[in-house]
Parts: structure tokens; sequence; C-alpha cells
């Protein structure tokens, strides 16, 4: 059979320069200027003097100097709004990296993530093409893994929220600083601080966990890790950021106009691993894709494909899940009666349900154990659609009615 569903790809994280409202530099009425200070302070910028109670003058990071700027410390003041709009239009051309970040963080309120990674340079001082490459994969899976935690805290999410968890992503901005070995994610409060807040609280739990095994030689730590939303896919995630390095570390920085989470660290400290701990990272992996159990479900989904080897006996069937997991597309082999039930349910545009148990083993993909296949009233317009994907399909009618 030749039909083929559309999937759900991964969504990439959108690299900078981003859509509105990123893009858009905020006026001076829109930004609290102690904002904008602790702003400066934590990309580097330094506080060289000023008149004390009223301004400071900030210069940039780096030799040289640049151009500095005056930044009020309250509206108390007449010119605050003056020295506040001056400041705005010197950062906005600035060409200096650690001006875009400050304008990134007042144009929306975000939480920051950091990964760097120390990568050995090379006898000219450059790194490895590729360096910069690792280092975003690396960041994309652990900021997926923290989503996939902010919708179930499991062992192993395989496939299961995979749509949600990528579309929570697509918000969030990223930028590399120059030499691959250092990026920042930009993460709105708004829409993304629930997963800042388990991406911090995850790390920590698998920094402990990482301490625990190397000290004791036990697992258990990383079993009640789980609960902080430790899992396969974070810390498959980690072994790609360390893979390759001398040693690497995240951190999160929350958002000076939001303040700190409750039940968080301020100043949040940086979460460090190094290539000795990527042994017990590997075991940690494996063992929650091992152990995570299969999950019972009752599931509503459209036939999308039949196929069986004989024109009789059993059958594998995979639906387009409609209602009862959180996967998009299941796998299973029924058998002649529960096959029959199925391919007259799809003739007529008709889904169905059935019970069964979501196998770990795979990603969550295949139903095992399949009863109680029965058809599903569904309203018009669910089911002109259902007949439109069978004719688009002839080859489908050829399976099924050959077999019968």
């Amino acid at each position: 059979m030749t039909h083929r569903p559309v999937g759900e790809p991964d969504r990439a994280v959108r690299p900078y320069p981003a859509e509105p409202p990123w893009n858009r530099p905020p006026t001076a009425d829109q930004v609290d200027p102690a904002v904008l200070s602790a702003l400066l302070h934590r990309h580097g910028w330094q506080r060289r003097g000023g008149a004390p109670g009223r301004y400071g003058r900030w210069t940039p990071p780096g030799p040289g100097g640049g151009t500095s700027l005056l930044v009020p410390e309250s509206r108390s003041f007449p010119d605050s709004d003056d020295l506040l709009g001056e400041a705005l239009v010197a950062l906005y051309r600035s060409g200096s990296p650690s001006a875009r970040d400050v304008l990134v963080g007042l144009a929306v309120p975000s939480d920051e993530i950091h990964w760097w990674r120390d990568v050995p340079a090379s006898v000219v001082g450059t790194v490895p093409w590729d360096v910069e490459d690792q280092l975003r994969t690396a960041a994309r899976r652990t900021l997926l893994a923290g989503a996939l935690a902010t919708r179930a805290r499991v062992g192993y999410h395989g496939v299961r929220h995979r749509g949600p968890a990528a579309a929570a992503l697509e918000n969030v901005l990223v930028g590399a600083a120059p030499g691959g070995r250092r990026l920042t994610a930009f993460v709105p409060v708004p829409t993304g601080r629930p997963l800042a807040v388990r991406l911090h609280q995850a790390l920590f739990a698998a920094r402990e966990a990482v301490d625990y095994r190397r000290a004791t030689g036990g697992m258990d730590a990383f079993d009640v890790a789980v609960g902080a939303g430790v899992s396969h896919e974070l810390t498959e995630a980690l072994v790609a950021l360390v893979r390759g390095s001398e040693g690497a570390g995240i951190a999160v920085e929350w958002a000076p106009a939001a303040g700190v989470p409750e039940d968080c660290a301020t100043p949040a400290e940086p979460v460090e691993f190094s290539p000795g701990d990527l042994p017990a990272l590997r075991e940690a992996g494996a063992r929650y894709l091992r152990e995570e159990p299969s999950v019972p479900v009752r599931i509503t989904g459209a036939v999308v494909r039949m196929r069986r080897a004989e024109p009789r006996g059993e059958g594998d069937v995979r639906l387009r899940v409609i209602a009862g997991a959180e996967v998009s597309h299941v796998r299973m082999t029924l058998d002649e009666d529960a096959y029959r039930i199925a391919g007259h349910a799809h003739l007529v545009g008709l889904p169905v349900r059935v019970h069964g148990r979501l196998e770990s083993r795979g990603g969550f993909r295949r139903l095992v154990g399949p009863s109680g296949v029965v058809p599903v009233q569904v309203d018009d317009a669910e089911r002109d659609r259902l007949m439109k994907s069978l004719q688009d399909d002839l080859d489908f009618f050829e399976e099924v009615c050959g077999g019968e």
C-alpha cells in the first residue's frame, strides 16, 4: 500500500534574528532602568563611574571599551527618559553581540539558558567547523527534553508529547557566540518559564545522580531524579553536549523583569559535566530506556494502513491517533476478525476504538495485546475528511477488498 500519512518532524529552534516581537527595539517608556542595568551586567558590561544615585556609565565587554552608555538608576529625574532613549539607540546601532542580547532581553522578558563546551583549539587558535553545529544540536536536545518534562515526568518519553513539546520551542530564540563554544537561548517568560524551571531542576538532579553513581556505584538517585524531570532524552542530550569536549556546562539565568521563580535559587549556579561523567549518563539513559513500562490505553484512531501476507489471517494495521494517547500514529497486529472490522470501518469512513498497551520499545509506537476493536461514530466533517483520504488512495481498496 502506498498511502503515507504526514508525520510531525521536529521543528528547529529559530536562530537570530527572529520575527517580531524579538526584532523590535523597545522604546524608553517600555524599559525599566533597573532591568536594563541588570542585563548589561549579565552580558559583561562594566559600570565605570557615573553620578551616584542618578546614573551609571557602562562600557561594553572586550578590549577597546567602545561606546559607553549613560543609564539612569530610576525615573525620578527629568532627563531619565532622554538618557534611556539615547542608551537604547546606541545599543541598537552597536555591532556587539552583547548589545544584541541586551536588546532581546528588553524586547520580551526572557529567562536565559547558556551552554558552553571546552573544546581544544587547533595550533592556529581556531576550532573545527562543526563545533558550533554540535553545540546547537546538544542545546536543541536539552531544550526538547525540558519541554517534554513539562508534559510528563517519566524515564523515557519516546514519541509521546513530541509535537506539543516541539511547538513549545517555537518562540525560543538562540544566538551563538563567536568561536562556537558558547550558546544562549532566550526563553520568553509568558510562555516558556515552566520549561526553564523544569530544565533548571532536572539539571541539578542529574548532576546529583551522577555524583551519587560515581561515589557509590548505585543508580537509585537516577530513579528519584525522574520526578525532577530527568529522562533518557535529557541524559542523551548531556552526552551529546559533553562528548568530544574537555568539559561542558549549562546555566539558567532568570529574567530580571520577572524575578526568580518559586523554589529556584538566585543566582542560579551553573551545572557542569565532564568526560568522566559520560559512563554514568550513558548507563542511566540505557536504564531509562529499558525499564520504562508499557502504558495501558484506549485509543480512537483512523485506519491509514493495512497489510497482511495472506488473503486471510492476522494482519498489521496502522492508526492515526485521534484520541487516547500522546502519539500521532500507532501500529498493531490484529487477528482476522478484528482486521476485517478495521477494514470495513475504513471503507465507510469511520475510525475505530481499540484497547491495548503502548509498548515502550520503539518509542511507544506499537500497541500490543489489542482487543475490542469497534467502529466509532464521528461527525459529518470528520467522516468526509476520512472518506477523502480513502479516495486519494485507491491501492487501499485493492489490498482490503482483495483479502476478503
